[in-house]
């Protein structure tokens, strides 16, 4: 008899907390590393949210709260999804939880069965069919390759459809392609899932408020108002305010599953910090403007990024619609070998190799789904990212 769980056996640590730990560690050891795993803003916190957050320690707000958020929370996150998004919700349709990876792993945890499916779209944010495992339930894997600009079809999606169907996880923009899906596009995606009432949708939309161009945002069920019932509408706090270390994520749906979510939470972790919650009532109800202006920055990173990269021998990049990744092809590269010596086989050699003898730490594209690929994380200076990309260029020059 092992002493550990089995259920550890089902799912693997987060690739992208190991890349971003590993650029730590060498850089720690005096290594020139620039690393490009963290999906973190490199902004600080907005000034009148910190404040939110000194004023409510020094009012004493800092017991216990109710499980699932304070009242004040709930009512400005039911304020944010009608002003933002056209959903009319009430505080007993919302959840709030230590950051939107557990508002998800609630939802979960409080609705799979052993052998219920669930439907991921890859390229995939790499938490997803792990915390699917870990609930018991069967991530079902629906590659949308670069020829279709990451996104899945309104074909795929039926295909993927069984009668053990229970959830679809819709990412947009995603981490870690950046893609976004049109108001048309998604609606195609919501006239299948209408066709299969038994299929619930839960959304993340953590990076809603990071979109470039004329790109603009949309959710389903303010797309199709006909799968409110069965829609669980995931944000948080985390990117948008760059509140990343303040863990808050929040979501809405139905009552009955919005009560399910708040057992699970109350034999875990109980409430969000609540220094936190204030701060982020702050966020929600506080100015906005800051956020054009971090966009202008992102958009002009990607900009950056892309051209630089498209630059690089053996690399296909495409544009992203919003958040800060991208998600460039490494198909031009794939059997050559390295000045190091390394035969590039895959992603993971590639992106190992490239750490290795240019110092610059990527993602590579297996541990989201789709290969052979690697995910760059822009959200950090101008500068770092033109010595990143002029270093991948030159490891790109080099192979033979």
């Amino acid at each position: 008899m092992t002493f550990l769980s089995a259920t550890l056996d089902r799912v693997k640590p987060s690739p992208t907390i190991a890349v971003s730990n590993l650029a730590a560690e060498l850089k720690a050891a005096g290594k020139d590393v620039i690393g490009l795993g963290a999906g973190e803003p490199d902004f600080d916190t907005p000034d009148n949210v910190k404040a939110a957050a000194v004023a409510a320690i020094g009012a004493g707000k800092t017991k216990y709260t109710a499980v699932d958020g304070i009242a004040e929370l709930k009512a400005a996150i039911c304020a944010k999804f009608e002003r933002e998004n056209g959903l009319k919700y009430e505080p007993a349709q919302v959840s709030v939880g230590t950051g939107g990876k557990q508002i998800l792993y609630n939802a979960l945890m409080a609705t799979l069965n052993p052998g219920d499916e669930v439907i991921i779209p890859a390229p995939y944010w790499v938490s997803y069919p792990d915390m699917v495992l870990l609930a018991g339930g069967e991530p079902v894997v629906v590659e949308c390759g670069i020829e279709d600009a990451f996104k899945m079809t309104p074909e795929a999606l039926e295909a993927a459809i069984t009668s053990k169907t229970k959830w679809l996880i819709f990412n947009s923009p995603s981490n870690p392609t950046g893609t976004g899906y049109s108001w048309d596009e998604l609606k195609a995606l919501t006239d299948v899932l209408m066709r299969h009432p038994h299929v619930w949708v839960m959304t993340d939309d953590m990076y809603e408020h990071l979109v470039y161009g004329d790109f603009t945002f949309c959710t389903p069920a303010q797309v199709e108002p006909g799968l409110y019932d069965r829609t669980l509408t995931c944000n948080g706090v985390s990117k948008a305010y760059a509140m990343t270390g303040w863990r808050i994520g929040y979501a809405a749906g139905p009552k009955t599953l919005i009560a399910a979510m708040r057992k699970i939470q109350s034999q875990s972790t109980s409430n969000p910090c609540s220094v936190s919650q204030w701060a982020a009532v702050e966020a929600l109800n506080g100015p906005q403007d800051f956020i054009e202006g971090n966009k202008a920055v992102f958009q002009r990173r990607r900009d950056l990024v892309v051209e630089m990269l498209n630059a690089a021998d053996g690399i296909t990049c495409p544009v992203p619609d919003g958040a800060f990744y991208v998600y460039p092809s490494i198909a031009g590269c794939l059997g050559k070998t390295s000045a190091g010596g390394v035969k590039i086989e895959d992603d993971e050699t590639f992106a190992k190799a490239l750490l290795e003898e240019k110092g610059v730490a990527v993602v590579f594209g297996s541990a989201f789904g789709l290969s052979p690929n690697f995910r760059v994380s822009y959200a950090t200076s101008d500068e770092a990212l033109k010595e990143a990309c002029t270093r991948i260029q030159a490891f790109c020059a080099e192979l033979g």
